[in-house]
């Protein structure tokens, strides 16, 4: 087997990092009994049992029929991320010292990216290295704030980056890494009270790194209460792991924990599937107490892109790379099939042909690994090969990530992508970023529905007028259960044409709030505006009368 791994992280001396309520009403019942039946007992590599029961993905009821022709160039519904990286100051903050302004200036800039690429959503890396960016009860402040690992940055940088995200209604998902504690080896670096100090059994070295050791129940415990000390204080749309569970293999060096299995693993014979069910259960008790707490919060790993080789599994992908299966302890098509999961984002970071892992031959196993489960397949994309020197030649073509997209076209299980990193995003070297967008991100894109819930009742449009530089637009909200509005323009006068709204082609945007400008409109042009309700979980509403605006009165285009 030839072993591959797509470099993501590139810094030193640290190694690469990341190679990256859908249960609501009756359904969060179900599942919750199926996560707890399978948190009580062993978890090994199923064949598979029955799927947690999930409501379908596909959006709700919107008074579209299924027959209306759509364009797949500007689809309704497509989730469209960057992966925005804390560690090592990759992307933000661009480096250590930065003052409060400077440090809040440059993520809004990224938001104008993010906004620019007609993206709705980012991954934030809000907890890099056993430390955090918001005030945890558990762990310190983050070295890469100001670095020093515990300082204070003088302010809350979780709670700016979730207001901030959503005064532009783009979805916040905070992605943390659950095991590592330091890209050193040193423990001595830690702060004084890090838990990784005061706890000196929870930790081992390998690697040159130190992680927390995810065999011992109360490091598992600990972990789990770290992460939902940010899901219950702050209004996040998304918990986001990474890829990093066990540490990727070293040459000659073993994991350390032959004393942990000793004591921890009873009915085990093997210590692959012992490690593989520790990881098991991190991701189904958080499944369950994430859901819990938040129902409409979403629950999304970024796996390495593959599973388990064909040559070594039957169930495996046509590929012949690093198995995460065995590498990682990483099961993440159990993950899939058990329904601990809303969404995968596998890091298929490898060109199209590439003989080791062809991009084409992974997407399609993904989508078959999801299909009828629910789970929702958004694809991690390698910006971060686009035109890089020393790169395979399929990636000094512009198109290359493009194709990516066009391909996904033809798998209607992927509903979307997310890109490393967010500074490879705003680089666009050889334009491959700008082709990827004009091809495929040419208009906006509502986040996909999951979940089951009533969408919310059709708003009221109170006005339409032309102001100068557009015509503003304001409404009544139509009930207390719409989060959010996605406004429409269509040409000419009102119309009862069922397909009007069946995809984006008349969207203008999305809105948290109950007005909009819109900016594009032409000052002769005559419109009807269409507005609908979405609640938190994206399911969207009947639309609301629509209401017309004529061309521009003389005296108004004087001004």
């Amino acid at each position: 087997m030839t072993t591959y791994r797509a470099s993501r992280e590139r810094f030193t001396p640290a190694a690469p990092d990341r190679g990256v309520a859908r249960r609501l009403a009756a359904g969060t019942a179900m599942a919750l009994a199926l996560v707890l039946a399978g948190a009580l007992a062993p978890v090994a590599k199923a064949d598979d049992g029955p799927a947690a029961p999930r409501a379908d993905p596909a959006p709700s009821a919107s008074g579209v029929p299924a027959g209306c022709p759509t364009d797949p160039a500007t689809p309704k519904r497509q989730f469209r991320a960057m992966w925005i990286s804390s560690v090592a100051n990759i992307d933000w903050p661009s480096r250590t010292g930065l003052s409060v302004a400077e440090q809040q200036a440059e993520f809004r800039s990224w938001l104008d990216l993010a906004e620019q690429r007609n993206m709705n959503a980012v991954v934030v890396q809000v907890r890099p290295t056993a430390d955090a960016f918001w005030p945890s009860r558990h762990e310190p402040w983050s070295q890469w704030l100001t670095g020093t690992q515990g300082v204070n940055p003088g302010y809350d940088p979780l709670a700016f980056m979730v207001k901030e995200a959503h005064a532009r209604d783009i979805e916040l998902h905070a992605w943390f890494n659950p095991y590592r504690v330091a890209n050193n080896a040193d423990p001595g670096l830690l702060t004084p009270d890090h838990p990784a100090r005061r706890n000196p059994g929870w930790r081992f070295a390998y690697g040159g790194k130190l992680y927390y050791n995810p065999g011992i129940p109360s490091v598992r415990a600990f972990i789990e209460d770290a992460i939902m000390d940010a899901v219950t204080r702050y209004d996040i749309d998304g918990v986001h792991l990474d890829d990093y569970f066990y540490p990727y293999p070293v040459s000659g060096q073993t994991i350390p924990d032959d004393a942990t299995f000793a004591e921890y693993g009873g009915g085990f014979s093997d210590i692959g599937d012992w490690r593989r069910n520790n990881v098991n259960l991190l991701v189904s008790e958080l499944d369950r107490r994430i859901h819990a707490a938040r129902p409409w919060v979403r629950f999304g790993i970024s796996p390495f892109g593959i599973w388990r080789n064909a040559a070594t599994d039957p169930l495996g992908s046509g590929t012949n790379g690093l198995q995460s299966y065995d590498a990682i302890y990483a099961d993440s098509r159990l993950w899939v099939k058990r329904g601990w999961v809303d969404y995968l984002t596998p890091q298929i970071y490898w060109h199209i042909g590439f003989a080791v892992a062809d991009y084409k031959v992974l997407t399609a196993w993904w989508a078959d690994v999801v299909r009828d489960t629910g789970v929702q397949l958004f694809v991690g994309q390698a910006a971060y090969r686009a035109g890089v020197a020393g790169q395979d030649p399929a990636w000094q073509r512009p198109g290359e990530l493009s194709d990516h997209l066009y391909y996904n076209r033809s798998r209607p299980e992927v509903l979307g992508d997310v890109f490393f990193s967010a500074k490879d995003v705003r680089a666009d070297r050889i334009g491959a970023i700008g082709q990827m967008a004009a091809d495929h991100y040419a208009r906006p894109a509502l986040v996909p529905a999951y979940g089951t819930a009533t969408a919310p009742r059709a708003p009221s449009i109170r006005s339409a007028a032309r102001v100068p530089g557009g015509v503003a637009l304001s409404w009544r909200r139509g009930s207390h259960g719409a989060a959010s509005y996605a406004v429409y323009r269509v040409d000419g006068t009102p119309t009862t044409d069922p397909c009007r709204l069946a995809d984006a082609r008349n969207l203008l945007g999305t809105t948290r709030g109950t007005s909009f400008t819109d900016t594009t409109a032409s000052p002769t042009g005559a419109y009807t505006y269409y507005v609908t309700a979405l609640n938190r979980a994206h399911h969207e509403s009947e639309p609301g009368a629509g209401r017309a605006v004529g061309g521009e009165p003389e005296d108004l285009r004087r001004l």
